[in-house]
């Protein structure tokens, strides 16, 4: 006997395939649709195809727009510019309200295991855009992981013989944390990146 009937079973099967959602919190959704007025559920569909269709990748950056060119390659400083792995590091960079530059999406991390190398990411778009003239800092904001650090330390050698200055989003200890609960890796780090006060 099956457990669900065929579309409800292939509503929470599509579900399924969102990161971070598992079978009981797909059933949820599933159930949260079907309980939706034919409107609502309209409306919902509507969002999801448009999204697909609207959205694609700014042709400078890399990050999400519905444009040719992004709101934040138009408007803001170009003399420096955020290196991120992915479209949603730059969400979380304009979170903190404190940058007025623009943003480089990678597309990824160089990462041999994963058989991803300096080609398979947006590097060359990037050494483009700095030859172009201009830029006078690139911040690396690439994640603390091997792979990023990597990436980090990879594009570095290609940008400072071009006489543009790298920096790298410092790392270490989150403020209110205390040093004993500190993993060896980020006190390492923040002792590394200390700076006078």
């Amino acid at each position: 006997m099956k457990v669900f009937i065929e579309p409800i079973g292939r509503l929470i099967n599509e579900f399924t395939k969102l990161p971070g959602v598992g079978a009981k919190t797909a059933q949820r959704y599933a159930y949260k649709i079907i309980n939706m007025s034919s409107a609502e559920v309209s409306e919902f569909a509507e969002a999801l195809v448009r999204a697909k269709s609207e959205v694609h990748y700014c042709k400078i950056c890399g990050n999400f727009t519905d444009g040719d060119v992004c709101d934040v390659c138009k408007t803001r400083d170009k003399s420096v510019i955020c290196v991120v792995k992915e479209p949603k590091d730059v969400i979380a960079m304009e979170k903190i309200h404190e940058y007025n530059g623009v943003y480089h999406v990678l597309h990824g991390t160089i990462s041999p295991m994963d058989n991803v190398g300096p080609n398979d990411i947006k590097i060359k778009e990037l050494l483009s855009r700095i030859s172009e003239g201009g830029v006078e800092e690139v911040i690396m904001a690439t994640n603390p992981d091997v792979e990023g650090e990597a990436t980090a330390m990879y594009i570095s050698s290609l940008i400072k013989p071009l006489g543009v200055k790298v920096t790298r989003l410092a790392h270490g200890i989150p403020i209110g944390s205390d040093l004993e609960y500190t993993d060896e890796m980020t006190l390492a780090r923040a002792l590394a990146d200390r700076k006078t006060i």
